[in-house]
């Protein structure tokens, strides 16, 4: 069983190099740029020689690093990892291990915030149980889908928001998606940009108006506004 994991980049050099060491060497590693102009790309190509370009937009990126993924006979597994998030050291045996029961299609892991604030530790808990009970599991906890499912359902879409959101939706609809006992580290800068409670809150809302049936691009409007 092979993976293929797909890194969408913006000006990441503070947080790059650590999400890559924590991927496997032997790991087909795709990095899809929309025009970092710090030393993201020095970085990357240290560890791939699969770096692409991309319009921007975290959706649009991911897209691109699956179908290059395909177009290049990538992995059976595609892993979507965000450049700021550490996979655990035994992520791949976890991975292959649940993939190994064909009723599963994908799935994701326990979300852990890199911060000592205790806020933080509810937020988690919120996030786990979600996605335990709900089978919501979202971007920030490296989804992973195999390549067939996730092209079975038409990828990810030209989103501005909820990309993430949207994919998982279509893949429930298709199979199980499993969570597995095992923790990605994920950075706080977007819950310190605008502070914990305001983010949450938003974060939160935002999901409740989008199964509303809200579009993304208002919701993007109002997100940014």
């Amino acid at each position: 069983m092979s993976i293929s994991v797909i890194i969408p980049t913006l000006n990441e050099e503070k947080y790059l190099e650590d999400t890559l060491n924590s991927v496997d060497k032997d790991t087909d590693v795709i990095v899809v740029d929309c025009g970092s102009y710090d030393s993201t790309m020095v970085i990357a190509r240290r560890f791939t020689d699969k770096i692409i370009l991309s319009e921007r937009g975290r959706g649009m990126q991911m897209e691109r690093g699956a179908r290059e993924a395909s177009a290049s006979g990538g992995g059976d597994i595609l892993l979507f990892l965000h450049a700021d998030t550490l996979l655990p050291r035994d992520w791949r045996n976890r991975v292959e291990e649940i993939m190994k029961d064909s009723s599963f299609i994908g799935g994701g892991f326990k979300l852990k915030i890199n911060s000592q604030r205790k806020a933080f530790r509810f937020i988690e808990a919120a996030v786990n149980l979600r996605s335990k009970y709900l089978g919501l599991i979202y971007g920030d906890q490296a989804i992973f889908v195999r390549k067939d499912a996730f092209f079975a359902v038409g990828g990810f879409m030209s989103l501005p928001l909820m990309e993430d959101v949207d994919l998982i939706r279509r893949l429930k609809k298709k199979g199980k998606m499993a969570l597995l006992d095992a923790e990605v580290h994920t950075s706080s800068r977007k819950w310190d940009r605008a502070g914990v409670l305001r983010t949450t809150l938003r974060n939160w809302i935002f999901l409740i108006l989008y199964y509303a049936g809200v579009s993304p691009a208002k919701l993007y409007r109002q997100y940014y506004a």
